[in-house]
């Protein structure tokens, strides 16, 4: 193919891009004035770490793609802002400045101004009349007034939680950080641990139904609104109450009150304030030896759980508020403090989780839900004759039994009844003896900003 003489084959990137980021800097060809701007346009990424001698391909890669976008408005007519700055005030720093063995205030700086011509040299147009380093006190002087502002409206306080805790780090990780099945990302052969810390929380449960209510305001796909209705977790249930050997009951947390009739059993988590007080003499080594455990373990992991149910029995008994029946009272690593009251009621026969755990340690499974007529829900008698070779049928349906589409029975007056509405009747049926009442419960939980050690 013939070559265009016009065209000078050699290109040579250190002569050609030097010379136009030159001339880009000369003309602040990508300084933008806001308060001018006709059209304009935030294109914005993250800031990077300086928590080594340069960047990273990593940083390279997203950093293109942002700046492909921000070139391609640029060229649609958009007045595009593109800053950039440095994250240099957590963690990152913090190990990095150990691992060289210098001072983070003299060594960060270094790293900044390194960083900062790599990123010129890639071409990208950052407006670096708007950097922002996070280690500058004109910066952070805002975080802080932002906190006081928050401690102030009461919407900042410091208390004791389960955090995921690193020994090599030796600082709280958010559950993201945790990964491979408990282990640290920044240190692949460290494994993280659970501990009881002091840490500040700002109370966003407290703008939950807002937060909820305004999805539906916002522009984004149906997918993205759906995630986050999830990620807020609302739930309508009840609070039903497990009279106990003490003075304070154990208050759980259902969204199937309908099956009340069927809890054999009740589980605290380990961390559970009622545990210590419940525990008989004779259970106390085991008991102790189990939370040990269990406080080794991150909270990922046990998020997660695992088919092999595990657990202690504490020798105390709770009070069913249906029964009136003795049921043993149970810790495993499976319930969290973080969720509901930290206590579960088991009912084996219509709950995955608890069918498990009471096969493993055998409980009472007992049924108090069966099929409705024309039910085909997931472990009734139509869906297992609906598969091939099913099996021989058995009197019951397969267990556990989990589908809201079915009737009550061996619940004394209310078999018979459909589970929906029973749900309502039950509880209004306990409240009378202030032993339950509905409750909305969410899975979001207040937001603990604690990452550092200062």
């Amino acid at each position: 193919m013939a070559t265009d003489p016009r065209q000078n084959p050699a290109y040579d990137p250190a002569a050609v891009e030097v010379k136009w980021q030159r001339l880009w800097e000369e003309r602040r060809t990508n300084a933008v004035d806001l308060r001018a701007a006709a059209k304009p346009y935030f294109n914005l990424m993250m800031f990077p770490y300086p928590s080594a001698e340069g960047l990273h391909v990593g940083n390279v890669f997203a950093f293109v793609g942002s700046d492909i976008h921000g070139r391609f408005r640029r060229l649609q007519g958009w007045d595009v802002f593109e800053p950039l700055g440095f994250d240099a005030f957590g963690i990152h720093s913090e190990n990095y400045a150990l691992k060289v063995n210098q001072h983070p205030g003299r060594l960060i700086p270094q790293n900044i101004v390194n960083f900062r011509r790599q990123l010129k040299r890639v071409g990208l147009m950052i407006d670096w009349d708007h950097e922002v380093q996070t280690i500058d006190p004109q910066y952070y002087q805002w975080t802080q007034w932002i906190f006081v502002k928050l401690f102030e409206a009461g919407l900042a306080e410091r208390r004791q939680a389960p955090v995921n805790w690193c020994p090599e780090c030796k600082t709280v990780l958010a559950n993201e950080q945790v990964v491979n099945g408990g282990y640290c990302e920044r240190h692949p052969d460290t494994r993280v641990v659970q501990r009881f810390l002091a840490q500040w929380f700002f109370k966003i449960t407290r703008y939950t139904e807002r937060l909820l209510e305004n999805l539906k305001t916002l522009d984004w796909s149906d997918s993205t609104r759906t995630m986050q209705a999830n990620w807020i977790g609302r739930s309508e249930g009840a609070e039903l109450v497990f009279e106990t050997p003490v003075s304070e009951p154990i208050r759980v947390y259902t969204t199937r009150p309908d099956t009340i009739f069927g809890a054999t059993y009740v589980v605290l988590a380990p961390e559970h304030p009622l545990v210590e007080r419940l525990t008989a003499t004779d259970r106390q080594t085991q008991v102790k030896a189990y939370r040990e455990r269990v406080a080794n373990m991150d909270l990922v992991a046990r998020r997660v759980g695992s088919k092999d149910k595990t657990g202690v029995f504490t020798g105390a008994y709770a009070r069913n508020p249906a029964t009136g029946e003795a049921v043993p009272i149970w810790i495993a690593d499976y319930v969290l403090m973080e969720y509901g009251s930290g206590a579960i009621m088991g009912v084996p026969a219509h709950d995955e989780r608890d069918f498990e755990f009471a096969r493993q340690f055998g409980l009472e499974i007992r049924q108090v839900v069966g099929p409705g007529a024309g039910d085909r829900g997931p472990g009734t008698w139509e869906a297992a004759a609906a598969t091939p070779d099913p099996g021989p049928r058995t009197p019951d349906p397969v267990l556990p039994f989990t589908t809201w589409d079915g009737v009550l029975t061996n619940s004394a007056q209310f078999d018979g009844r459909p589970c929906r509405d029973a749900v309502r009747a039950i509880t209004e049926w306990l409240s009378q003896r202030q032993l339950a009442k509905s409750q909305v419960q969410y899975r979001l939980h207040d937001w603990c900003i604690s990452r550092q050690r200062y």
